[in-house]
């Protein structure tokens, strides 16, 4: 796989599985709420801020933690974990006895197996791949990340609609199983980084993790950036939820096509991301992408009921993500090459920590103001604060000398 070692494809086929099973469950705990529970918009809001607000808390000193321990364990444990969380929603659903309470404490589980993951898979993806194939091995995880996006929900809405509400939920449950097993397949060893007996608390690691993005000027930016995009478009996504399946009651399947299809625009993109940056480079092709980024979310304002409400989505939508599939592994590719392979997990973890909590945050802000003036209202106001967020990227960017390749000790 152009020089990408036999370990990086079973880590690659790891991600690829779950992330299928989480496509294919895309918007199962909104659905749940809204159609099983009754929930009300600022309930389904809330529902993603706790848990993304509380995992982030929970997980505040994971990065200092995945540092110093070997990372496939970690990775296989948390996707024990992910497992057992998800596998709990269809069991309590078939007893009867879903509540709304614990699709929250589910969501908090998840969240924190979540950052303890990424943190991991991160810090192992930077050690098992050589500082030149990064960007390519980034455009390999977006690629799937959208291609994944495209197939996921509308083949989750379908078989909401032969088999039950909860039968994604099962799915997503057992991808996590198939996640385990191909990362027990990697065999070139692993990481981690030795204890510094004078390194002070696992909190202060993590600040550790600030204190080293906040005195490189381009990983500030780029931080500053990727938080405030993240979290101004996920403040809008439960609120675009209740728009189209209570407002304007799309069905699920139409539902699920409204956020497959754009994701076709993610996959070309990011297979695109490695060719534009030889040809234009990487400073230029990141600005013009994560301008454009900005650009066509306000187009979501202007989304009505029926088919042509569903069309605006779909174009609007699939613009927005055919820049992020461009953007996203510059952005990834860059953040690695500029952290050290001993504090990757904890500047990972700094990274997913504040884009969740700032996430939480919006997301409450965005369910009482759709509750005070409207979903639509609430989706505008958050298209025209994106207008101003690629001011913060960085001016120049010079490319990252890539690491040497890393000695792979026996396992």
């Amino acid at each position: 796989m152009e020089g990408l070692v036999r370990g990086f494809g079973w880590l690659w086929g790891a991600y690829a599985v779950s992330t299928y099973g989480t496509w294919v469950a895309f918007g199962a705990f909104p659905f749940l709420a809204v159609r099983v529970l009754g929930a009300s918009a600022f309930e389904v809001a809330l529902l993603d801020a706790v848990g993304l607000a509380v995992a982030a808390v929970v997980a505040f000193p994971l990065g200092p933690w995945v540092d110093h321990r070997a990372k496939r364990p970690v990775m296989i444990g948390t996707d024990a974990v992910r497992f057992l969380a998800m596998a709990s929603v269809p069991a309590a659903y078939v007893l009867g006895v879903l509540s709304y309470g614990q699709l929250l404490v589910v969501s908090v589980v998840c969240g924190t197996a979540n950052i303890a993951f990424t943190a991991a898979s991160g810090a192992y993806l930077k050690y098992l791949v050589r500082g030149d194939l990064l960007l390519v091995a980034n455009g390999r995880f977006e690629g799937t990340n959208w291609a994944a996006t495209a197939v996921g929900p509308p083949l989750g809405g379908a078989l909401i609609g032969m088999f039950g509400p909860v039968v994604t939920v099962l799915a997503n449950a057992v991808s996590y199983l198939l996640s385990a097993l191909g990362i027990l397949r990697i065999r070139e060893g692993d990481i981690a980084a030795p204890r510094d007996p004078a390194a002070g608390s696992r909190a202060a690691g993590l600040l550790d993790g600030w204190r080293f993005i906040r005195h490189d000027r381009v990983l500030w930016r780029l931080f500053l950036n990727s938080t405030l995009v993240g979290g101004l478009i996920m403040a809008a996504s439960p609120v675009l939820a209740v728009l189209l399946l209570d407002t304007y009651h799309f069905p699920a399947w139409q539902y699920g096509l409204a956020f497959g299809i754009p994701a076709l625009g993610g996959f070309v993109g990011a297979r695109l991301s490695p060719r534009l940056v030889r040809r234009h480079g990487q400073h230029r092709i990141m600005a013009v992408s994560g301008w454009l980024r900005s650009l066509f979310p306000l187009g979501l304002a202007f989304v009505g009921p029926g088919l042509p409400g569903l069309l605006t989505v779909i174009v609007v939508e699939g613009l927005l993500i055919a820049c992020m599939g461009v953007f996203n592994p510059i952005h990834a590719t860059e953040r690695l090459r500029r952290t050290p392979v001993d504090h990757a997990a904890r500047v990972l973890s700094t990274w997913s920590v504040s884009g969740k909590l700032v996430q939480a945050a919006l997301m409450v802000v965005w369910g009482v103001l759709a509750t005070l003036t409207g979903p639509l209202a609430a989706i505008a106001v958050s298209g025209v604060l994106l207008l101003a967020t690629p001011l913060l990227l960085p001016r120049r960017v010079h490319l990252s000398e890539p690491d040497p390749a890393p000695a792979v000790p026996a396992a």
